[in-house]
């Protein structure tokens, strides 16, 4: 299937990236462009979600984190923050059925502290309906910041230092990641292998910082409700041209 594919349309879709992380960004431009109040680019921005993780199961991307809610978003306007919030709730509502008719499990990496209670039970509905699902895991990064997630893991291991569970010397990368809210996923696949940013901005804005090391970046003009199941997989095509050398030859 992916070699007639890629001979129609010059995709190369042999190697597909186990783990995708998405900065999803562009949605008040994407409103302003029509005129529209920038919480209708958010709305959209939910379609466009939908539609991009049923492409990437059906790829089969083992796991999706998608960059929510940043810690650094509580900045943004009160109405807008205010309606932000109000999107798992719909988003689980109208999506989780279609979802887990695909297998989907819904996971979510983040500080709970702050989200509203009505956030909050709309992501622990979803996380219970989906469960026992065994399929892609679209894990979203919600109230989350890469520096908060290290520094609250290098207090966790300073603690364990002080309370004498932990020697030092003892402290290792693996240790250290096993401590990272992304110890959640698969073992395998808690570093994305892909990190996709939308709307043509050129940085990766305090996302999974220790994660990434080694992750391939894209970057793309394209506004994220304008991101669809065909941008995804050109995404992928181009992440296929690499060599990933790991700091080798």
């Amino acid at each position: 299937m992916f070699g007639l594919k890629r001979q129609k349309t010059g995709l190369i879709l042999d190697k597909i990236p186990k783990h995708i992380g998405i900065i999803m960004d562009g949605n008040g431009r994407w409103a302003k462009k029509r005129l529209q109040p920038r919480v209708m680019g958010h709305k959209a921005g939910m379609d466009a979600l939908q539609k991009v993780t049923i492409v990437a199961s059906q790829l089969g991307v083992k796991v999706l984190t998608v960059y929510a809610f940043s810690t650094e978003n509580w900045s943004r306007p009160e109405d807008e923050v205010s309606f932000i919030m109000t999107l798992p709730v719909t988003f689980f509502d109208k999506y989780v059925p279609e979802l887990d008719q695909h297998n989907v499990r819904v996971q979510m990496m983040g500080s709970r502290q702050g989200l509203p209670k009505e956030t909050l039970a709309a992501m622990d509905k979803a996380l219970e309906k989906t469960r026992h699902n065994s399929g892609l895991v679209l894990n979203f990064a919600l109230n989350y910041g890469g520096r908060a997630e290290i520094v609250e893991t290098v207090r966790d291991l300073a603690q364990d230092v002080l309370d004498a569970r932990l020697n030092p010397g003892d402290i290792t990368e693996d240790l250290i990641s096993g401590h990272l809210m992304t110890s959640r996923l698969p073992y395998l696949y808690r570093d994305p292998d892909l990190v996709i940013r939308t709307s043509g901005e050129l940085r990766t804005s305090n996302f999974l910082p220790w994660q990434m090391a080694y992750s391939e970046l894209y970057f793309t003009d394209t506004l994220w409700p304008d991101f669809d199941g065909d941008a995804l997989k050109e995404a992928i095509s181009d992440y296929n041209r690499r060599h990933r050398r790991f700091g080798g030859v």
